[in-house]
């Protein structure tokens, strides 16, 4: 199927979504109304197993399409569910119990930062730029973007990135946790296919999903209910002809062969 804002290409069994607006790859409400399309379908095709959202060209995501902010000056209602729209996006890749990895190519900005920062795990270029520049548009981050680099990172940097809107490199932003991995931007995809495979290579998606959702809905809850949820998880694969495959395969010192289950 073709997009109209982003193309779709798969690798071995990791799906690679390229962001593709150009000049500067911002958000437009019907972008990311065809984003959310896609991560849907990826979540249901059982024969993906990983995720790398990147940009095509010079940016990564450049930020929202600041032509659509215009129209709905004065207007609350709109500016409403520019923010509503921007969030579900980022919260449906974050919820997603596959490996998503933001493959940072170029800037990303605002709404670009803020789409990252759903994602499970960021690689960026040596020559990426992140920040969050809508303060000096008037307004503040709104696509989770107050929320999220306050969790990733710590209050006083999220309010020192938000308040400054200054932007800063992808080193910098991997010593701040920010991202995980920078390399030269040659590099960048071959580095996000090696580390997408190794989160699911060899290994059962029935408990990588399970990993996934313990973790992400973990953070925004109790130790207590988050303990809880781990508990019923790892029960529950006993359950599982996956669990007992692995558990059998390494008793017999073989290589497990998962049915998924």
């Amino acid at each position: 199927m073709d997009y109209q804002f982003s193309t779709l290409a798969y690798e071995d069994q990791i799906a690679i979504v390229e962001i593709n607006t150009p000049p500067a790859n911002t958000l437009s409400i019907k972008a990311i109304a065809e984003l959310r399309t896609i991560i849907k379908k990826l979540d249901e095709e059982t024969d993906v197993h990983g995720i790398i959202i990147t940009g095509a060209g010079r940016f990564f995501v450049a930020g929202a399409d600041i032509k659509e902010f215009v129209p709905a000056l004065g207007d609350d209602q709109q500016g409403l569910a520019m923010s509503k729209a921007g969030q579900a996006l980022c919260n449906e890749i974050e919820a997603i119990k596959k490996p998503v990895i933001a493959a940072i190519n170029g800037p990303a900005l605002g709404g670009g930062m803020e789409l990252a920062m759903a994602c499970h795990f960021r690689i960026a270029s040596e020559n990426a730029v992140l920040g969050l520049p809508e303060l000096k548009l008037g307004l503040i981050p709104s696509f989770g973007g107050t929320q999220r680099l306050s969790r990733i990172t710590n209050t006083a940097t999220a309010l020192d990135l938000i308040l400054t809107g200054k932007q800063i490199s992808g080193k910098e932003a991997q010593v701040l946790d920010i991202i995980q991995v920078s390399v030269p931007k040659e590099e960048l995809l071959s580095t996000a296919l090696t580390i997408a495979k190794s989160f699911v290579d060899g290994k059962s998606m029935t408990s990588v999903k399970r990993a996934i959702e313990c973790v992400i809905k973990g953070y925004n809850e109790n130790l207590v209910d988050g303990l809880a949820r781990e508990s019923k998880q790892f029960a529950e694969l006993f359950l599982t002809a996956d669990a007992k495959e692995g558990i059998q395969a390494f008793v017999e010192k073989r290589k497990p062969e998962f049915k998924q289950s």
